[in-house]
């Protein structure tokens, strides 16, 4: 899943863009608005983080921005600002939702896994083909009834699958959900090792990773 982080504190945007790696994220994480409006108009993010002070252009305005341009990201608003004012007016300009700093972490990460399940309301939020199962809230992939050890990485190419099934996925979304820089994948043989790595870890269920030459992957139930 592929979030964006817009965030000005230098060492914070830093924390969290770590926090949210090791949580299996694929981040990208900006300073400011006018960053962030690029990235919103060259990427399909499951999820955003906006910080409410941000120079230029703060927060709200930037909610705003990509609620007029017809971005329906799921948004999540960072700030300091307690007041009830401040609440309805980040709620108003569109955020999802609204988490006071200082924050925990698991807190944070529990707010964008039911920002995203909110997402996906009309899809059963335990994602499941054959003998495959993902859960999204619990971060657990499983074959049959045994839990399978995945990379972030792996993990996110599996939920992606999983949401597009039947579909074929193409390398470059596989690239764009789940690294920051999908160049790097998509210019390399680094799709290909994961691919590999979850063909074996899929060995014994009863759907296959099938590739489709010269467009992508898909998960074909055997």
């Amino acid at each position: 899943m592929r979030l964006l982080l817009v965030e000005d504190d230098h060492e914070l945007r830093e924390v969290l863009g770590r926090i949210l790696v090791e949580a299996g994220y694929a981040v990208d994480a900006v300073a400011d608005a006018e960053e962030a409006q690029a990235y919103l108009r060259a990427y399909e993010y499951g999820v955003a983080v906006f910080d409410w002070r941000l120079p230029g252009m703060d927060g709200v305005d930037l909610v705003a921005w990509s609620r007029k341009k017809g971005l329906r990201v799921p948004i999540l608003m960072l700030t300091a600002r307690d007041t009830t004012s401040d609440r309805i007016q980040g709620l108003d300009a569109g955020a999802d939702d609204y988490l006071m700093k200082p924050f925990d972490n698991g807190e944070l990460l529990a707010r964008l896994r039911a920002l995203l399940r909110r997402q996906d309301s009309h899809i059963e939020p335990v994602l499941r083909v054959g003998s495959l199962m993902l859960d999204p809230a619990a971060h657990e992939f499983r074959v049959g009834h045994d839990q399978i050890d995945v990379t972030p990485r792996e993990y996110a190419i599996m939920e992606l699958l999983l949401r597009r099934y039947p579909s074929v996925v193409s390398r470059s979304s596989i690239a764009q959900q789940a690294w920051p820089d999908e160049a790097d994948a998509v210019g390399s043989n680094t799709i290909d090792v994961h691919i590999a790595r979850l063909r074996a870890k899929l060995a014994r269920a009863d759907v296959r990773l099938a590739t489709v030459r010269g467009v992508g992957y898909k998960l074909v139930e055997q």
